[in-house]
């Protein structure tokens, strides 16, 4: 229960809440409990002098041949009668219930009480509507049942002193609880004060500033949250910079083609131009637009890959029908080229090819490694490239692989790693490019926890060829042949 409530949550109003709610919620209760106390503590007294009446009154009680008497003298009556605050009442009763002096309409003790002479006992009661109480003691009389003596007294001195210690106490706390909770106030203003310090600091920063803030001078407590803070700004800084390096290369990239069209626009445009050399311009121009379209296209396919990786809308995909689908989409480009392009691995609903996965990216995957394979492979129509591609599936194991093999120059081993970073192209090639195509492939299969080996084809023959392979992680295969079972068994 919060005494304090606010529509937005503060760190201060809760330390504050949970601090003053237990404290107003006790200050009832203790009052309660001092009221409970002071009742007790101001009985004791007035307890002790009743005992000490009934005692006197009981020695006043005199036995005779088993007949019991009472004489009470005036100097004693006078003494029970003298308290001008409260009225005190007493009763004897002989052995056989008689009264022999004092009220008679007395209560009595309870019934299941046993009598033990000499004991002087105390009970609560009420007399003539009246809370009172009563001090009792039975007189030991020979041969007989034994003599009662009671003596009554009013509350009314309890009250007075019980409510006197109730002001004593209570009456300090009233003053003491207020400025406790003006304590608490400063306390906590104190104690968060490092926090608006650091977000003063954090505030004055300009907003180029991605340094690390500093955990030393935090308290212990909020040194995890300054960590945690430092490495969101260390991941910022090197996002920003991989963006930048990105654009850079992007404008770098559509730079050229761009120079091109205008420079074979303007060659186009000059007088005394032949027509051969106006179709060379236009097929220039053509070629240099192609170019720039290709590396928009990539761009933007990089940056769809990117952008889903937080959202990545999963289903049960067969590789091996999105990889012949992607095939059938090349074999037109191959065969201009001269390139025999086939499929050869696992057929599709074949066990073990089905993955949890985006069917639009992961054809997107197999399309890039089949447009690099065809880009890179030399081919002509007397000695014609092949370009094989393969879907290998291991439903026992629970592995799944996609190969793209060709019989092009290869990648130097030094080169494996740098081929999938952007714009980067392999030295020595004369290929039409962008740089893009393997970096896709990367963020794609990093999204579907796919891993990614570039090895030579044709070990030990020029030229070597080269083989990407994408192994998806077992677990996504798993999963869905679980599903593919349990819909089967439905």
């Amino acid at each position: 229960m919060k005494i304090f409530q606010r529509e937005q949550r503060s760190l201060f109003g809760e330390i504050l809440d949970w601090m003053l709610t237990p404290l107003l919620l006790l200050w009832p209760v203790s009052l309660a409990l001092t009221w409970l106390v002071a009742q007790s503590i101001a009985g004791k007294p007035f307890d002790r002098a009743l005992e000490y009446n009934v005692q006197a009154l009981a020695q006043l009680v005199s036995v005779h041949t088993q007949r019991a008497s009472f004489n009470l003298p005036q100097p004693a009556r006078e003494i029970l009668r003298a308290d001008d605050s409260d009225q005190v009442y007493y009763q004897v009763l002989g052995p056989q219930g008689e009264l022999l002096s004092g009220e008679r309409d007395f209560p009595p003790p309870p019934d299941d009480e046993r009598p033990v002479p000499g004991e002087t006992r105390l009970r609560d009661g009420e007399f003539r509507n009246l809370d009172v109480r009563i001090a009792y003691t039975w007189v030991q009389v020979p041969g007989a049942t034994p003599a009662l003596v009671q003596v009554a007294e009013t509350r009314e001195k309890r009250s007075v002193l019980a409510t006197e210690i109730i002001k004593g106490v209570m009456l300090p706390q009233l003053v003491i609880l207020p400025l406790a909770v003006l304590l608490v106030w400063l306390a906590l203003v104190r104690g968060i004060k490092p926090l608006s310090e650091l977000e003063e600091r954090i505030r004055q920063r300009k907003p180029d500033d991605l340094s690390p803030l500093d955990e030393k001078v935090v308290p212990l407590e909020v040194a995890p949250l300054v960590s945690s803070v430092n490495d969101l700004l260390t991941r910022l800084k090197g996002s920003i910079a991989t963006q930048k390096r990105f654009l850079a290369d992007a404008a770098h990239q559509l730079k050229t083609p761009l120079a091109g069209l205008r420079m074979q626009a303007d060659l186009a445009q000059r007088e005394q131009v032949d027509a051969e050399q106006l179709k060379q311009s236009l097929k220039q121009i053509g070629r240099s637009s192609m170019r720039a379209t290709h590396t928009v296209n990539q761009l933007l396919s990089l940056a769809r890959a990117e952008s889903s990786g937080k959202a990545l809308v999963r289903q049960p995909c067969d590789l091996a029908a999105l990889a012949i689908e992607a095939v059938q989409d090349t074999v037109p480009r191959a065969m201009d080229r001269h390139i025999d392009l086939g499929y050869d691995g696992a057929q599709p609903g074949a066990p073990g090819v089905v993955l949890q996965g985006n069917p639009t990216l992961l054809k997107e995957l197999v399309r890039n490694l089949l447009d690099n394979a065809v880009n890179y492979t030399p081919s002509s129509a007397q000695q014609p490239g092949v370009v094989t591609v393969r879907v290998l599936a291991d439903p026992f194991g629970r592995v799944l692989v996609l190969q793209v093999e060709d019989t092009g120059p290869g990648i130097p081993e030094a080169e494996r790693e740098l081929v999938f970073q952007p714009f980067y192209r392999a030295l020595g090639t004369n290929v039409d490019g962008s740089g893009l195509g393997l970096p896709i492939v990367l963020e794609i299969a990093r999204q579907h926890q796919a891993s990614i080996a570039i090895e030579e084809a044709r070990s030990g023959q020029v030229p070597p060829g080269t083989r990407v392979s994408v192994r998806f992680d077992a677990a996504a295969a798993e999963s869905t042949e679980v599903e593919e079972l349990s819909l089967r068994a439905g």
